[in-house]
């Protein structure tokens, strides 16, 4: 999903049937590549249990699957997930995948996990709560695991459309900010990360990542009651 404005409507409105509609434009409207951002990071870590809000169409779940992780995937579009569950049966691996269709801003699983994602978590123009599931994203995150945000932190191609004049593009500072973390987590990078990326055209331009990445401390490092999960929103 594509808003830093942290809007208290509910997913399951207006933004549900934008996505479903936005997914019944074609078949496959992200390119099935895993982000940039996520595949350095994980490939840094043991494979484990991986958690990916917003999964789209499953380009990061099977990507994860495929280097050992158990991946669930949630994402508010029914279409998006059907089509991430076929993308890992095609892949082989479904067997070390799940797909949930569900709003992020009320989702809740007792299950945690050694990283949770959110690559791109951002809806114009209609809008999601991202700040408030972005701090529920952080009680999924085991003793020891990370937590990874990724956002657009500059329009990803070209000018925006008069519409989405208006948006505000996260800053690593923010995204931290609203996260709302305590001295259990530590703070592993939070900076802008330039990369290289192709138009539906065809053409390279360049653009700019916001990059969150936190530890939360295990027992052991943190001390007596700062592993707790963050407060919920």
């Amino acid at each position: 999903m594509h808003t830093h404005d942290d809007s208290t409507a509910s997913e399951s409105g207006s933004a549900r049937s934008w996505w479903e509609a936005r997914y019944a434009e074609h078949d496959g409207i992200w390119s099935g590549r895993v982000n940039a951002v996520l595949a350095d990071v994980a490939s840094s870590l043991p494979a484990g249990r991986a958690l990916d809000l917003g999964c789209g169409e499953g380009g990061d779940v099977v990507w994860l699957a495929r280097q050992g992780w158990a991946t669930t995937g949630v994402d508010l579009s029914v279409t998006a997930v059907t089509r991430g569950s076929r993308a890992a049966v095609t892949a082989g691996v479904e067997e070390r995948t799940a797909f949930v269709a569900a709003d992020l801003d009320s989702w809740d699983t007792a299950a945690r996990f050694d990283l949770v994602t959110a690559s791109f978590l951002q809806s114009w123009p209609v809008e999601i709560p991202r700040g408030a599931i972005l701090r529920r994203a952080a009680g999924f995150v085991a003793s020891g695991g990370h937590l990874l945000v990724t956002a657009h932190a500059a329009p990803p191609h070209g000018d925006l459309p008069e519409e989405m004049r208006a948006y505000r593009f996260p800053t690593p500072a923010e995204d931290l900010a609203a996260l709302g973390l305590d001295d259990g987590w530590e703070v592993v990078a939070a900076e802008l990360r330039p990369r290289t990326a192709v138009t539906p055209e065809g053409a390279p331009h360049e653009v700019l990542d916001s990059v969150v990445l936190v530890r939360r401390r295990p027992l052991s490092e943190a001390g007596a009651g700062a592993g707790e999960a963050a407060p919920r929103p």
